[in-house]
């Protein structure tokens, strides 16, 4: 069995099967090798391990259930223009590739069209990069039709700007019958023009989902309930804490990626009869630009959220580069440098107790730390977030009808009366409410 069956081809409006030849047949348990390009920068701040990244690199292959039967770094002083590599790198890596049947090699890096065709030839294999292999992972996990959508428009968008390749079919010559295209007009020009068809008409469809979302959007921002979103490097255990949160079954599996698709779910806190609790996407350290466009209504769910959880994985040792990329995501979205954050330390019970307590001893208000899997801390994460979702308040002056019954419990359950008058007409309190609480009130009217 193959992966990427089914693809749209000619007679279903999409483009032609060869435009995706450079990822089609991955096949499942294919055996692959991962090969981490290493260049050389002096005075280069690096954050992140060598080592750890490689181990991402093969997590994101067993992610789309490739068998990583090598994986390496190798390490560049400068990168060849047409090979990437070195001439004695290949040959290691093609020996490599040889001794282990390897049908795939992972780069786990930005390889050019030409680098790509070359190494294929020399290493006997396909060739697949950094950014085709989170599109494959993207590609796999989608579930709802705007996932779908925005996945296909990614990978397009990829597939676009790498037509340049020196198969056969893009050498010939095909004459024109109508829709297949003008006279001589070669293979590769008619794959470029129904790619860009086929993405102006993914744009329509994703703005009209958009649309949807949107109003589904306004919908919750009028609704008296606060929106809490979970956010977080892929593999944080986000969804973990999510259903340890809300006792739904959302799946929480130790891949990269395993939640694509963003799952809403309301819980009770302390104070509030109902928050939605929103789990997303994970990030990842160069993700793709395609994909960050692609997804860009979804991820601004949480840019609107009242309270955003950065759940981090404190036991890994790349988890202070993995915020900073988490960061630079949101930062990139354009997410307000003064929305409230919370930042959850999870996976506090995978450390050594020495260390556990040493983390738990340095954190301040603004971080709780958390065993999603045993739940430990999760009871002091709730009113953490409660008390964030009450910060910010002041004192409004509101005033209602006596037989207004409904508001006024409402305004006891999430804010604090810290006066009340009646006269014959009206009751007139002084209530303690955040700005996005008084905003919802408002809209209840």
């Amino acid at each position: 069995m193959t992966r990427n069956e089914g693809v749209d081809g000619e007679g279903a409006g999409g483009p032609p099967a060869h435009a995706f030849d450079e990822h089609r047949g991955i096949r499942l348990g294919a055996p692959a090798l991962v090969v981490l390009p290493l260049r050389e920068e002096r005075g280069k701040i690096v954050l992140r391990a060598p080592e750890a990244r490689l181990a991402e690199a093969c997590g994101l292959a067993r992610a789309i259930a490739l068998e990583v039967v090598h994986s390496e770094i190798v390490r560049l002083r400068s990168a060849s223009a047409s090979h990437l590599f070195g001439k004695g790198q290949i040959e290691r890596l093609a020996a490599a590739a040889a001794a282990h049947d390897a049908e795939l090699v992972v780069i786990d890096g930005v390889v050019s069209p030409i680098q790509q065709r070359n190494l294929e030839k020399d290493l006997k294999a396909k060739v697949i990069d950094r950014t085709g292999l989170i599109l494959e992972i993207f590609g796999e996990r989608a579930s709802t039709r705007e996932g779908t959508l925005q996945v296909e428009l990614a990978h397009l968008q990829y597939q676009a700007s790498r037509l340049v390749r020196s198969w056969t079919h893009l050498e010939r010559q095909r004459g024109g019958f109508g829709f297949m295209g003008g006279p001589g007009e070669s293979q590769i020009e008619m794959d470029r023009r129904l790619i860009k068809d086929r993405i102006v008409r993914l744009k329509d469809e994703l703005e009209d989902v958009r649309r949807t979302r949107g109003l589904h959007r306004r919908q919750r921002q009028k609704a008296p309930w606060p929106v809490v979103a979970l956010v977080g490097y892929t593999n944080a255990g986000k969804s973990t804490l999510f259903n340890r949160m809300t006792g739904a079954d959302v799946t929480a599996e130790d891949l990269l990626f395993a939640t694509l698709d963003p799952t809403m779910r309301s819980i009770r806190l302390p104070g509030y009869d109902k928050v939605v609790l929103s789990d997303t996407v994970g990030f990842v350290s160069d993700l793709p630009t395609q994909l960050v466009a692609a997804f860009r209504a979804t991820l601004e769910e949480v840019t609107e959220a009242d309270l955003i959880v950065h759940v981090r994985d404190i036991s890994h040792p790349d988890s202070e580069a993995q915020a900073a990329d988490v960061a630079k995501v949101l930062a990139d979205l354009g997410m307000d440098t003064d929305r409230p954050m919370l930042t959850v330390l999870n996976k506090i019970d995978a450390l050594e107790p020495e260390e556990a307590e040493a983390v738990t001893a340095r954190i301040g208000d603004d971080a709780v730390a958390v065993s999603a899997l045993t739940g430990q801390g999760v009871d002091q994460l709730r009113e953490q977030i409660a008390v964030l979702l009450r910060a910010g308040s002041r004192v409004q002056v509101i005033r209602l009808s006596h037989g207004d019954g409904r508001r006024l419990a409402w305004l006891h359950e999430h804010g604090e009366v810290v006066g009340r008058t009646d006269d014959d007409e009206v009751t007139t309190l002084k209530v303690r409410l955040s700005d996005a609480d008084h905003a919802r009130f408002v809209s209840m009217a």
